[in-house]
């Protein structure tokens, strides 16, 4: 179970969420941002805070009582975790923590790849849960990440329950994406923007967490304080030559590239050149680099030999592909399709074949 957690940066929202009246008002909350802000460990303590009967005056969990203990062991009777199965590690399997802090199974005793979709069938396996009575006749309290991970048929399953909502059950959704979950399921939720730190709070934060390298730690993970913390060590060197592949553009090789990265983690690969875009866009149009500020030289240079329409419109598309990273038929096909677009772009101005 992810330790439930309101980092400083919430404590605003907090207090307002947790207002009685505006608990009761909705039976279906979205929590949507950008990934690793906290948006998870928010969720987990607005759950652990309504299953628990011995609240403080800001209606924090007490961590004490016998509905805490169920809910930090992952057996409180009154509460539900949707997720896809790759977000899951029963037995304590190998994997990694995600962006968000749940741990990423590194595979089945089969072989098979774990899930990475939430399905009709474990939405409809809410079924008995939210329809029979709760026990202690408390509230109970489904809890779906990410949203966005729902397929169609488990969205529109959702959707139905949503519409009728049984009583005393609070959905609480949480979305990296939420543009990618159905208008009618949107519709249905009280959308709460989840609140990002300005970078000085976020870096004294990670400081006492004790992180010596803050700025570079939240240049690399797009400013996101989790994702920070969690920098991933083993892929600092694949993202460094990554890095230096792209700052040689006369020596860039996208087929030999998609060779040396396609058993990476294709989102974070898409992520890296979402990020190297923006900076060359931003250099371009502001003089500012925003992620890769020790190849800030390198950035302006490219930046100012190439298209920044086209650049704009290549970090749009990027979007796009992190959708088709979590399901690509063929990961080298994947990343050689990105690279030679990308290849495309550092073509200076003008030289094109007349």
């Amino acid at each position: 179970m992810t330790v439930a957690e309101i980092f400083p940066w919430q404590q605003v929202l907090w207090q307002q969420i947790r207002q009685p009246e505006n608990l009761k008002r909705h039976h279906a909350l979205l929590l949507k941002g950008r990934k690793g802000i906290g948006k998870l460990g928010f969720a987990f303590g607005l759950t652990q805070s309504v299953l628990c009967g011995q609240v403080d005056a800001a209606g924090v969990a007490c961590g004490k009582c016998q509905d805490c203990y169920w809910f930090e062991q992952g057996l409180h009777p009154n509460f539900r975790l949707l997720e896809p199965e790759a977000l899951s590690a029963p037995g304590g399997a190998a994997g990694k923590e995600n962006e968000e802090g749940r741990v990423e199974a590194a595979g089945t005793k089969s072989g098979k790849k774990p899930s990475q979709q939430i399905t009709i069938a474990q939405i409809r396996s809410l079924d008995d849960f939210i329809y029979l009575s709760a026990h202690q006749a408390r509230d109970k309290v489904v809890l779906i990440h990410p949203a966005e991970a729902m397929n169609t048929a488990a969205a529109n399953a959702l959707l139905k329950k949503l519409e009728e909502p049984p009583e005393g059950v609070l959905f609480i959704l949480v979305a990296h994406g939420a543009s990618l979950i159905p208008a009618t399921v949107l519709s249905r939720c009280r959308q709460i923007a989840m609140p990002a730190p300005e970078h000085k709070l976020a870096r004294d934060w990670l400081v006492r967490q004790g992180i010596t390298d803050p700025d570079f730690r939240l240049a690399i993970s797009g400013f996101s304080p989790l994702l920070a913390l969690q920098h991933d060590e083993q892929q600092s060197a694949p993202h460094a030559d990554f890095i230096q592949s792209l700052c040689v553009p006369e020596k860039f090789d996208p087929i030999g590239l998609a060779e040396k990265l396609h058993k990476q983690d294709l989102s974070s690969v898409t992520s890296w050149l979402q990020k190297w875009c923006y900076d060359l866009m931003s250099s371009r149009i502001s003089g500012r680099v925003r992620y890769h500020l020790q190849q800030a030289d390198s950035i302006k240079r490219q930046a100012a030999l190439m298209n920044p329409v086209a650049v704009g419109f290549m970090w749009r598309n990027l979007a796009a592909s992190q959708q088709l990273a979590r399901h690509p038929l063929n990961s080298r096909l994947f990343l050689e399709e990105l690279f030679l677009t990308y290849g495309e772009l550092i073509r200076p101005v003008g030289s094109e074949t007349r």
